[in-house]
């Protein structure tokens, strides 16, 4: 499984992704599951994978060939808008579906696949949206400014009672490496090294792009921090004086 995260800040996006893909306990490996299509001053968009690997790694083929292809093509680098991106990922997967979903069924396989797709485009608003494995999708807004897929019931409590659509940016990473750190704690399936990008709202290009890895001095150092911190919270509370 995975577990990815998108934050969509006043301040521009957040967007943290693992890369474990495991299909048994003797079988984990690490695959990247964000990818990005990044033309600088034009637009900047970042996609976030979780579900089957098949079916994911063939959507981002899809979505990286019709880029390739050039102007003449339709796809994430021509598209309008972030909007008509979004329906281009929806596209992708129900075209993955139709040649790969009948027999995935036969076998039992299931057709799981979800996406995080955030980004902007010159003279549009910044956007993050969820795509479904139908090929529908939502969109976060300043009132739920974060979404979430994979393995996300461990990090999401953080981002429920921290994450702000008027939280800084760096804020909001510190707060999706909490979330992040909270189910690397709690579940096997989900490991590192993470992905990172941090996109500053109108500058069409990343601000950060980074792996980072147990080795990791600053990631260290938040997740012991994050830990004492939780420990000294629940020792200073009261105690109950029921009787």
């Amino acid at each position: 499984m995975t577990y990815c995260l998108g934050l969509l800040l006043e301040d521009g996006l957040v967007m943290i992704a693992d890369t474990r893909t495991n299909a048994g306990v003797d079988n984990i490996s690490t695959f990247r599951k964000m990818h990005v299509w990044e033309r600088p001053g034009d637009r900047v968009m970042v996609l976030l994978t979780a579900g089957n690997l098949a079916i994911t790694q063939s959507v981002v083929a899809l979505l990286s060939e019709a880029v390739d292809a050039g102007d003449g093509h339709e796809s994430l680098a021509t598209a309008p808008s972030m909007f008509r991106c979004a329906e281009l990922v929806g596209e992708a997967v129900r075209a993955v579906w139709n040649r790969d979903g009948p027999a995935m069924e036969q076998h039992a396989g299931g057709f799981n696949a979800s996406f995080l797709l955030g980004g902007q485009i010159s003279g549009r608003r910044c956007r993050l949206f969820e795509v479904y494995q139908a090929g529908n999708f939502i969109e976060a807004t300043a009132d739920t400014p974060y979404l979430q897929i994979g393995e996300h019931k461990y990090g999401k409590p953080i981002l429920d009672r921290a994450a702000r659509f008027e939280t800084p940016l760096i804020d909001g990473l510190k707060l999706g490496l909490v979330s992040m750190d909270s189910t690397l704690r709690s579940n096997l399936s989900v490991g590192l090294p993470i992905d990172i990008a941090l996109y500053r709202r109108d500058a069409l290009k990343l601000a950060l792009r980074k792996r980072v890895g147990e080795d990791d001095a600053y990631f260290s150092g938040l997740r012991q921090r994050w830990s004492d911190a939780l420990r000294q919270a629940y020792q200073a509370i009261p105690n109950p004086d029921w009787s």
